[in-house]
């Protein structure tokens, strides 16, 4: 089903006409949130630049401006209308500009979106992105439009790209999630899983390797269930692994990271694949949200304490020199000092590389924000987090510095942006590492580890 408003005229892909392109016109992309999002925004650019358009970084100058919006938290929202405030001074200076709202808070939140700024031309959501230059081209036309799409049609992965780095590229091999996490938006704006089917991705990889990608990240909602959709040898059953070995086996790709797992489906053939594959980095990122049995069920996660730890045991055990990140909540509603204290020992215990970590914010439309009578004070809250993020940064940057001394396989990501004359490389584990010397993005070499901060590594070539 698709809603609409101010579209006056048919819209079906059969019936739609394209207008002449806008060669030389400018557009600037501005994108909140999550990877998913990010690789929205390329399929994005690479339609705007298929029309002839230029990419600019200043959207004062653009014709087109696009806003790829995010919804998983509050602060997400906030930034969407205080970018929205700004730029209505510059449409009111240029009204020839057009002005794009997409992604999740276009998705959920649609009419939303124009009533607080009914100075944007286009809103739409996350399943129509290859509609964008057809409802831009009828602007002028039909006035303002929204055209946001319940239900993805079909995977957009044919939609041509723009990539900020060339040796590096996201592959989307699923959408949507059939989870029902109390406190997560996304079931309602990705909508139910779908995947990509599996020679459709490894062929993706090879046209990647073929522009010269040596690098893929794998994105999905939760990996662990790819392809249980889709009924393989009359199976339903999740495949994940082997698409691991798949992708890992194509000729010319490097490494091969993804994006996320769950950890109430991790099972150990997906370790196994990625102990096994070469290419697979040694690399796991395993939302852990809370170490409380209590809010765990009450967050509906599918998993109790001891079930995380003792997969995230198997990991490690199988596969030899792996990082994990994870993803803490403070603050769900209930959350109690014990249940804090119990997320603490977890985080002593699991001693991650590196945590992700967030305050609650209650999204409309999930079962948290109902559970307004159990909100916890902000004051309690804060020194929460505060002890939360003291105590991981500790922990971050002791294992970070377990790595001086030793040499790492990094790959480069060109110049920094602060210091030229450092190059800003990645090992295998995905932790930064910043490397004396000019060494061309796409550029694989190995580097002696120095000295080691919270976050980032230093090094030299080896």
């Amino acid at each position: 089903m698709t809603q609409t408003v101010l579209l006056p005229t048919p819209r079906t892909r059969e019936m739609a006409r394209r207008m002449p392109t806008r060669a030389g016109k400018r557009y600037f992309i501005r994108t909140f949130g999550c990877q998913m999002n990010e690789h929205d925004s390329e399929r994005i650019a690479g339609l705007f630049e298929q029309d002839g358009m230029i990419a600019t970084g200043d959207y004062s100058s653009a014709d087109v401006v696009y806003i790829n919006t995010c919804t998983i938290r509050e602060n997400a929202d906030n930034r969407l209308y205080g970018n929205l405030g700004q730029l209505k001074a510059v449409k009111d200076e240029n009204p020839d500009m057009l002005l794009v709202v997409g992604g999740c808070a276009a998705q959920k939140d649609r009419d939303l979106v124009r009533e607080r700024a009914p100075w944007v031309d286009v809103v739409m959501g996350t399943h129509n992105l290859d509609r964008v230059l057809h409802l831009i081209d009828h602007v002028e036309e039909w006035g303002p439009i929204t055209e946001v799409v319940d239900e993805l049609q079909a995977m957009p992965s044919s939609l041509p790209v723009r990539r900020e780095q060339q040796h590096s590229a996201w592959v989307s091999i699923q959408v949507g999630c059939n989870n029902t996490c109390t406190f997560c938006i996304v079931p309602s704006v990705r909508g139910v899983e779908v995947s990509r089917r599996p020679g459709d991705v490894v062929r993706e990889v090879e046209r990647l390797v073929a522009e010269g990608v040596v690098e893929v990240t794998l994105l999905g909602q939760n990996v662990d269930t790819y392809g249980r959709d889709l009924a393989i040898d009359g199976k339903r059953r999740p495949i994940f692994g082997d698409l691991l070995r798949r992708v890992g086996s194509v000729d010319g790709i490097r490494r091969v990271r993804f994006t996320s797992p769950h950890p109430n489906d991790f099972r150990e053939d997906v370790a196994r694949a990625m102990a096994e594959t070469d290419a697979v980095c040694e690399q796991l990122h395993f939302p852990l949200q809370s170490g409380s049995d209590r809010v765990l069920s009450a967050m509906h996660r599918g998993y109790h304490r001891r079930k995380y730890m003792e997969r995230l045991g198997m990991a490690r055990e199988m596969i030899p020199g792996l990082a994990v990140s994870t993803d803490i909540i403070v603050g769900f509603p209930g959350e109690t000092d014990e249940d804090f204290e119990l997320t603490m020992e977890v985080i002593e215990e699991a001693r991650f590389d590196q945590a992700f970590m967030f305050i609650f914010s209650p999204r409309p439309g999930t079962a948290a924000a109902k559970m307004t009578d159990r909100f916890v004070s902000d004051d309690v809250i804060q020194k929460r987090f505060q002890r939360l993020v003291e105590t991981q940064n500790r922990i971050s940057h002791e294992r970070n510095l377990e790595m001086v001394g030793s040499t790492a396989e990094v790959l480069s990501e060109g110049p920094s942006k602060k210091r030229p004359e450092v190059a800003t490389t990645r090992t295998r584990t995905g932790k930064l590492v910043h490397v004396d010397g000019h060494h061309p993005a796409g550029t694989f070499f190995d580097a002696h580890i120095t000295d080691a901060g919270q976050h980032h590594l230093l090094g030299r070539p080896a």
